[in-house]
């Protein structure tokens, strides 16, 4: 790493910036955690993991006992910056980048010139210069130009987008395998940023400028997107003429150019349920196939949860068991998922109905099911024997070595397929 990039602070301690974090202090560098949640920071401080990653409490308590990671709820000063905030969408479907700009006037005060400020935050197309303009509103004094900066007017920052591409439960390895994009707002900013990555980071380093990695990153989750949306609108179409579309999609896939993705109740996570919006949002008129995409995704749920009432209406009470709440298999992560929207809409949509909501991974209901009175946070084969109608939801491994005769006189939506 180049030498004037020996302090590298973390603006954000979550699913994304932890892990990274992590992984950069102990490749010998000296990282400065940076969170608003103190909660958070003391945990991190004392070496205990904040999130379900496999392998990060190992790395986490290695990274805090070398020194090399430190946490903290006040901005630190560093060589360089990664912001790794959330940015989730507005009820318009446009970005949210207040954590961003809120990040950026914490930082300002900080920067002394030639520092580097990383976004990694999955944004909108120019939020990095929107970034640039926050810093530069609060310190005149400073400038990304460096024709600007070379005529001694302002002291130069330099600024890149870095968009993280790991995979929630595989995070550890991804991090260090996954090639990475490098979009500086200057080449000199991408050469810098590439200089961060290249401690820890074994896959390709491609540099290109901020706008076309935002966009890159925008355009994996889409593609992404837009397969599940055709495999979920496959089953929409396989279950009105009553074939099984797990068996369906197998068999299309024998053809040696088709691979179509499973489909599932909707789809959730921080990136392939928002993303696509940004790109929408950027420029509605020729976004249409993506638009669509996010629709069909976003209408699953409902189908689901018709399904279960249709499946529950020979009951005048009927107990439902709603197993899994994350937003994919084997993690804790609950942001965006169709899981816990589901079964709220559920308990709502049927008062009669007691809703036992499953989930192996934490340890109570989710602040956005608390106090609703018709839902239980029940334990697995407690709910399995109390249902009448056992909905699966997330293709848990607890959830697949269920015996036959555990759903026998059960009535059973299986989103995923897993029990066909």
């Amino acid at each position: 790493m180049a030498h004037n990039q020996q302090t590298v602070v973390f603006v954000g301690l979550g699913y994304i910036g932890l892990p990274t974090a992590v992984t950069l202090a102990n490749s010998g560098v000296q990282v400065r955690g940076v969170d608003v949640n103190t909660s958070v920071v003391e945990r991190v401080s004392r070496g205990e993991v904040t999130i379900v990653e496999p392998g990060l409490e190992e790395e986490l308590k290695k990274a805090v006992d070398s020194g090399n990671l430190t946490a903290h709820t006040e901005m630190q000063s560093g060589d360089a910056y990664v912001i790794a905030v959330p940015t989730p969408f507005k009820e318009n479907y446009e970005g949210d980048t207040s954590y961003i700009e809120a990040a950026a006037a914490n930082i300002a005060p900080l920067l002394e010139g030639d520092e580097l400020v990383i976004l990694e935050s999955t944004s909108p197309p120019l939020t990095t210069r929107k970034l640039a303009e926050v810093l530069i509103a609060a310190r005149p004094d400073l400038t990304v130009d460096p024709e600007e900066a070379a005529a001694g007017q302002k002291k130069l920052i330099h600024l890149a987008y870095c968009p993280e591409r790991i995979l929630p439960g595989r995070a550890m390895e991804e991090l260090i395998t996954n090639d990475r994009i490098i979009g500086g707002m200057t080449p000199e900013a991408a050469k810098r940023g590439r200089a961060v990555y290249e401690t820890f980071c074994k896959g390709e380093l491609l540099e290109t400028d901020d706008v076309t990695a935002e966009m890159a990153k925008l355009t994996e989750n889409s593609f992404r997107d837009v397969n599940i949306a055709f495999a979920n609108e496959l089953s929409l179409i396989s279950d009105k003429l009553g074939i099984d579309v797990w068996e369906l999609i197998e068999l299309a896939n024998h053809h040696p150019r088709v691979n179509i993705l499973q489909p599932g109740p909707g789809v959730g996570g921080h990136c392939i349920a928002v993303d696509p919006w940004f790109i929408v949002s950027s420029d509605r008129e020729n976004s249409n196939l993506i638009r669509t995409a996010r629709e069909v995704n976003d209408g699953k749920p409902h189908w689901v949860i018709n399904k279960v009432k249709e499946a529950a209406s020979h009951k005048e009470s009927p107990v439902i068991a709603a197993l899994g709440l994350a937003f994919k298999a084997n993690i804790d992560d609950l942001r965006e998922s169709p899981a816990v929207n589901i079964t709220k809409q559920l308990a709502a949509s049927a008062p009669n109905a007691t809703v036992l909501a499953v989930e192996p991974n934490v340890t109570s209901l989710p602040k956005s099911l608390e106090g609703v009175a018709n839902i239980e946070f029940a334990q697995y084969r407690e709910a399995i024997d109390r249902a009448d109608v056992v909905l699966l939801l997330v293709d848990h491994d607890e959830f697949k070595d269920l015996p036959a005769t555990a759903l026998a006189g059960k009535e059973v939506v299986d989103t995923k397929g897993l029990w066909r």
